[in-house]
């Protein structure tokens, strides 16, 4: 990869893709163009190279080809799992943890207007949601639950399997409600397992891990009934011509940046990152005027629980969209959070977690990835102290 990414720290919006992986998947379905539907020799020709990409993903990711969805993006596995509700003959409840990104949470708004029950279910004051605080709500109608694996502006880590398991048990005796993880932010950036038991769907998204827009990837532990319907392809959960090329890439992707035991250079790296951010969160904390958010992300007992890629932090008397603009001028990208809410004033993830508002309006994002060097690193503090410096004289 030859792209000058040294001082591009807004991976949690999107990754430089990677071009040999790209140029690879372009140059197979440019000689294998035919549609995977369709009967003929160039028709089965593309198919077997989506059967092949499928087959990839799962190995990767330690599931059956068959529980793999191929989507448009993270949003649409997002919203497959979660409008199954409408096939439903009753409206029930659905729970939404108020730190998801807007993909899921917008659309349990969308749903609300149409009868169903929406609630919330609250992090506590360090963006974290507890396994007693999701089955304490659980209720007989209740038919849908989802929290994400790692938070896309805070990176705070929520222990998935926990909820599951206390989600299972808070539905004994009664029909447990389909649990759904969004894994945008943790494929790719943390230890990631989606088969454990009581995890019924999870999402994934190609351009966070240097793949290509357009593509995604919803898995399934069971199938289930998509309230959007056409030709039929993909199980008949997400119709529509399947996206060869996207698919191709994306296998290559996941293969070469899912952190597990059989890929050594993933797991260095987690760890060299690791590395570096700890360090990172300790110099950003030495700053006058800077507040990390949360402020358990300095303390040790709490090291474990962040992605490593995403460090949040506010800093006093410097409007976030302004500290933006600052380090933009000096060559840095960052933000001030989630890209898909970029110009909306409101921050509901923090406005969740308790945060003032003067830390709401002062906060920004840094995110990192896997062309992120230490240098650059050293090289962003120096630039945001010369902006602190420049904003207290």
């Amino acid at each position: 990869m030859t792209q000058n990414t040294a001082h591009y720290f807004d991976w949690a919006a999107t990754s430089p893709a990677n071009p040999d992986i790209l140029q690879n998947a372009l140059n197979r379905t440019l000689e294998h163009y035919g549609n995977p539907s369709s009967v003929h020799a160039a028709g089965q020709q593309a198919k077997k190279l989506l059967d092949e990409a499928r087959s990839s993903c799962a190995k990767t990711l330690g599931v059956q080809p068959g529980q793999l969805i191929f989507t448009s993006g993270g949003t649409e596995a997002d919203h497959i799992p979660l409008l199954s509700v409408l096939t439903k003959p009753t409206k029930g409840k659905i729970l939404v943890s108020a730190i998801e990104h807007p993909a899921l949470r917008e659309e349990c708004t969308m749903l609300a207007h149409l009868g169903y029950t929406v609630e919330q279910i609250a992090p506590d004051k360090n963006g974290f949601i507890q396994p007693e605080t999701v089955a304490a709500k659980i209720t007989p109608d209740t038919m849908f639950v989802t929290v994400m694996a790692v938070n896309n502006e805070t990176g705070c880590i929520q222990d998935i399997n926990a909820i599951a398991d206390a989600i299972t048990a808070a539905s004994a005796g009664k029909r447990k409600p389909h649990f759904h993880v969004d894994c945008v932010q943790a494929a790719g950036k943390i230890p990631l397992d989606i088969t454990h038991k009581g995890i019924d769907s999870a999402a994934l998204s190609a351009h966070k891990i240097c793949g290509p827009r357009g593509i995604g990837l919803l898995y399934l532990a069971k199938p289930l009934n998509s309230f959007l319907v056409g030709g039929g392809q993909e199980q008949n959960i997400r119709s529509g011509t399947e996206n060869v090329f996207g698919a191709l890439a994306f296998a290559d992707c996941l293969n070469l940046y899912h952190i597990r035991k059989s890929n050594a250079t993933s797991t260095e790296h987690f760890a060299e990152q690791t590395k570096w951010t700890r360090a990172f969160v300790s110099e950003l904390a030495a700053i006058k005027g800077c507040t990390l958010v949360p402020s358990c992300r300095t303390d040790e007992a709490f090291a474990d629980k962040f992605s490593p890629y995403v460090v949040q932090a506010a800093f006093k008397n410097i409007p976030g969209n302004v500290m933006v603009r600052a380090l933009d001028a000096k060559g840095f990208c960052i933000s001030t959070g989630s890209a898909c809410s970029a110009k909306k004033q409101s921050r509901p993830i923090l406005q969740a977690m308790g945060v003032n508002r003067d830390i709401q309006d002062t906060a920004v994002r840094f995110s990192f990835g896997p062309l992120t060097t230490e240098q650059g690193m050293h090289e962003l503090l120096e630039a945001v102290r010369d902006v602190c410096a420049t904003f207290s004289n």
